[in-house]
């Protein structure tokens, strides 16, 4: 499956039509981040994701698959069933022609006609430009910081590195509140050229981000908005009310 141009105004979003879409699907997997075999969902995966009620996406350019998301039916010890979406990935040449902002309003437009109202995924906090997407174009809200979630991955893009993430909650009903800044966390921006150049300084800033994460998750805050810059971005955290 090769790629070429992106046409944003020709990209439409649907659910997969079934194996042939879900092995496109694979594919996708590799060249978006050039994992190995282990590390990638396989057709059998989305064909069980199907079969449980799971959601199946892709973005279309005319006939061409540029990028998909995949979701999951979970339940919490507490509170009604919610949709966990596992994977979202879109080819680059069309991330900035809107394909992973169209899945997610797709993912939100269905989850809510089957009657699903939160959305929950996790993300890299060192992925800046995903942090903001993710917490201020979404609205998510962050109050779970998982250190190397999945374990070392074979992903081109990780640098070896552990795979911390953040556990983004999208309340699909409920606008975000406002609260007073208490306490920030910056971040560099530039660290994925520094993954391939300098691994061990973006362990070193990783550890630093997860401990602070961490002491502020830990004292009750939660993470509800982001600020970039050209040069860094900060996450803010405030007080949020208990589930």
């Amino acid at each position: 499956m090769a790629s070429r141009q992106a046409q944003r105004s020709m990209i439409t979003v649907r659910a997969l039509a079934g194996r042939h879409e879900y092995a496109d699907a694979v594919n996708l997997q590799r060249m978006v981040w050039g994992w190995e075999d282990l590390d990638i969902l396989p057709v059998r995966f989305f064909v069980v994701a199907r079969d449980i009620g799971g959601q199946l996406l892709g973005a279309f350019d005319d006939n061409f698959m540029c990028g998909f998301c995949v979701a999951i039916p979970g339940v919490h010890p507490s509170g009604p069933p919610y949709l966990h979406s596992q994977m979202l990935g879109v080819l680059p040449e069309y991330r900035d022609a809107g394909a992973g902002r169209m899945l997610k309003l797709a993912q939100r437009e269905d989850a809510l006609a089957r009657g699903f109202e939160l959305v929950e995924w996790t993300f890299d906090p060192l992925e800046l430009k995903n942090a903001y997407f993710n917490i201020e174009k979404l609205g998510a809200v962050i109050r779970q910081y998982l250190p190397n979630h999945y374990g070392i991955t074979t992903s081109s893009l990780g640098g070896g590195l552990p795979t911390d993430r953040c556990v983004a909650e999208w309340y699909l009903k409920r606008p975000r509140q406002e609260f007073p800044t208490l306490a920030r966390i910056p971040v560099p921006a530039g660290l994925d050229r520094l993954r391939r150049t300098d691994p061990d300084e973006v362990l070193q800033i990783q550890q630093q981000v997860a401990r602070l994460f961490q002491q502020n998750l830990a004292s009750g805050l939660a993470v509800t908005g982001f600020e970039r810059s050209s040069d860094s971005g900060t996450y803010l955290f405030s007080s949020w009310p208990s589930e």
